[in-house]
């Protein structure tokens, strides 16, 4: 017989987080999102740090956080490129070691990463 495991490590102080002990915690900033797995000390922490911002804040929703500040009226978006670069792209990332998928959209950063290397 054989059984698998997984442990949820803190990022922060790379503890394991027992069961109910902690969790991923999500937040934005800057229009980024992130996720950051915490124990429930560590995630208390990063509330109480924020909480003089969020009391002051105004909240938005996220359509509104989605949608580009200044888009054109009736422009489309351009293409991020033709299939045959998104799969040499997806190709060289792979073999590279960065994390994309066999579909789906290619992060800017691994496009940028790829045009640098090119």
């Amino acid at each position: 017989m054989k059984r698998i495991t997984t442990e949820l490590v803190d990022d922060l102080d790379g503890g394991i987080i027992g069961q109910g002990d902690g969790g991923t915690v999500s937040f934005g900033l800057d229009g980024k999102h992130y996720e950051i797995d915490l124990t429930n000390a560590n995630a208390e922490q990063l509330r109480s740090a924020l909480s003089p911002f969020i009391a002051k804040a105004r909240s938005a929703s996220s359509a509104r956080a989605a949608a580009p500040a200044t888009k054109a009226p009736g422009r489309k978006r351009a293409s991020a490129g033709s299939s045959a670069e998104t799969q040499a792209i997806r190709e060289w990332a792979q073999a590279n070691g960065y994390p994309v998928g066999d579909r789906g959209r290619i992060a800017a950063e691994i496009r940028e990463a790829y045009a640098a290397a090119k």
